[in-house]
């Protein structure tokens, strides 16, 4: 039986991941600097932090591929932890498997490495160009991993692009209560940028059949079929049926109100987010198909009604109950909470 640690664990990636690997019978560890409620049975948690390297050594010991999900994300909107988790994290999960002979490492990295791309669709060849500090934290960890396989560490590098999926949270639990409400939901400009995004059951899927897989590698990852960012928000607000609607604004005067909010700590969107709401994104997928045998099952729309049709089900308990990440928790609008109501 294969063993495998999932760090990040606890977070809304990783706990899914976890579940899917035990479905394949694989026995899994899980690190993180929280438990997680939901953890299965038979999981063992090892409550480290990803900074400290001899928590780190200790618990690859023994196993025989990692799949290394620990990040803080945009909305975190901290430099200093962007380096010291997302890049000496980094550094130590690759020091630690490549000094104990782990046969495999997965790092799950970003869209973000690239920023706005020049050229889509992006593709595993493009060169990325961060456009922020969480995205240059990311590349940054694709270069250490550059690093260790160069020393005969077997990494391979999944790139997703935005994560969606039953229970994700974090800045789609806003977008899930304004519709719930029935506000009306902005776009950037037209909103008829193309914008991609990956159900985490097939980026689950994904890191699986990389884990598997002998070969450092790079897989770019998201849904096969997507359109326009109107086009999701208007589906959604169409199934249901609550009064909402999708709404143009002015696309300088918001990025610069989006990111002077976020400095002044008024708003919960991260640099990214204004970056890349009214921009077209979108990978290549057809190396993860064809090398892979990767198949994504769901649309951009059908992974957002799902993801809906879940929050609805679970509001009361989100927004009652903290989550181990940002990505599982509800989040304080700020003065998002005002804007809501002038749409």
């Amino acid at each position: 039986m294969t063993k495998a640690l999932i760090t990040g664990g606890s977070g809304y990636f990783g706990s899914l991941l976890i579940n899917k690997l035990l479905e394949q019978g694989v026995s899994c560890i899980s690190l993180d600097i929280s438990d997680a409620n939901d953890r299965p049975d038979g999981v063992e948690f090892i409550c480290a932090d990803i900074r400290d390297i001899q928590a780190v050594k200790s618990a690859v010991d023994g196993v025989d591929v990692v799949y290394h999900n620990v990040a803080q994300v945009p909305l975190a909107k901290d430099v200093d932890l962007f380096k010291s988790v997302n890049e000496l994290g980094t550094e130590n999960i690759l020091k630690a498997a490549h000094e104990a002979g782990v046969n495999k490492l997965i790092y799950t990295s970003s869209s973000a490495v690239f920023g706005v791309p020049d050229i889509n669709p992006v593709t595993e060849a493009t060169r990325p160009k961060p456009g922020e500090e969480y995205g240059l934290a990311k590349y940054k960890g694709e270069l250490m991993c550059h690093q260790y396989q160069s020393l005969g560490l077997d990494v391979s590098i999944i790139r997703p692009r935005t994560i969606m999926g039953h229970g994700r949270l974090g800045i789609f639990q806003i977008l899930f209560e304004w519709i719930a409400e029935g506000y009306n939901i902005p776009v950037l400009g037209d909103g008829n940028n193309i914008y991609q995004f990956v159900h985490s059951d097939d980026l689950a899927e994904a890191c699986i059949l990389a884990g598997n897989r002998s070969g450092s590698d790079i897989f770019n990852c998201g849904a096969a079929v997507f359109g326009s960012m109107r086009n999701v928000l208007e589906d959604l607000c169409d199934y249901a049926k609550t009064g909402s609607k999708v709404k143009s604004v002015p696309m300088t005067p918001a990025v610069l109100g989006m990111r002077l909010t976020s400095a002044l700590g008024l708003s919960p969107l991260g640099a990214y987010h204004s970056l890349m709401y009214g921009r077209s994104m979108y990978f290549d997928i057809t190396k993860a198909q064809r090398d892979l045998g990767w198949k994504p099952r769901y649309s951009n729309t059908e992974m957002f009604i799902e993801s809906y049709d879940w929050y609805l089900k679970n509001r009361e308990l989100v927004l009652n109950q903290a989550g181990a990440s940002h990505h599982r928790s509800a989040v304080k609008q700020g003065v998002l909470n005002l804007i809501k109501r002038v749409l």
